[in-house]
C-alpha cells in the first residue's frame, strides 16, 4: 500500500517484482499535472529538502536536484516510474484511493483505475465524512485480505 509518492514506488515493484505482489493499494497518488508540470518539483525543493539536509547535511544539492530530475522530469506523462503501457498490461489487482490537490491528480488516479484491467477505484472524496472514510478503509482491508496468497501448512 502506496501513499502520495509511494503509488509511485509500488507501480515500479510491479514492473520489477510482478512475483512478488500478489496486490496494490496506490493511496492519493502523486502524478504529472499538466498545466502544473512542476509542482512536485516545486514541492520536494519547499517541502522535503530543508528537512532533509538539516538530518542528512553530507547530501549535496546537486544530489538532490540528479534525484528531483529523475523522478520528476524523465518521464512526465502519468505516474513518475512506469508507462501507461506497464500498468495498461499489469494483471496485478490494484485498489486505487483518488485524491485531488496539486500533488495528487484526480486524473492519475483515474488513470490507473481505467488503464489496469484488475482496477479498481473507491469514491471520490472518501476522506469525508468520517461514515465513508470508516467505509473506505474497510474496503482496502477486504480487497488486501481477498488476495492473500494461501500460508503453506506448518510441518
Amino acid at each position: 500500500m502506496g501513499y502520495c509518492i509511494g503509488g509511485c514506488f509500488a507501480g515500479k515493484l510491479l514492473e520489477r517484482a510482478p512475483e512478488r505482489v500478489v496486490a496494490a493499494v496506490f493511496c492519493q497518488s502523486v502524478g504529472h499535472r499538466p498545466e502544473d508540470s512542476d509542482v512536485m518539483y516545486r514541492h520536494g525543493h519547499e517541502n522535503w529538502v530543508p528537512e532533509f539536509r538539516a538530518r542528512q547535511p553530507d547530501v549535496t544539492m546537486d544530489t538532490i536536484e540528479k534525484y528531483f530530475h529523475d523522478l520528476y522530469r524523465v518521464r512526465p506523462d502519468f505516474l513518475y516510474s512506469v508507462s501507461r503501457d506497464f500498468i495498461r498490461n499489469c494483471r496485478t489487482p490494484i485498489l486505487v484511493l483518488p485524491d485531488d490537490t496539486p500533488a495528487h491528480p484526480l486524473q492519475t488516479s483515474i488513470d490507473v483505475a481505467s488503464l489496469a484491467p484488475n482496477a479498481e477505484i473507491t469514491v471520490f472524496p472518501w476522506r469525508e465524512p468520517p461514515e465513508l472514510k470508516e467505509r473506505t478503509i474497510n474496503r482496502v482491508r477486504t480487497f488486501l485480505r481477498a488476495r492473500q496468497p494461501m500460508r503453506a501448512a506448518a510441518q
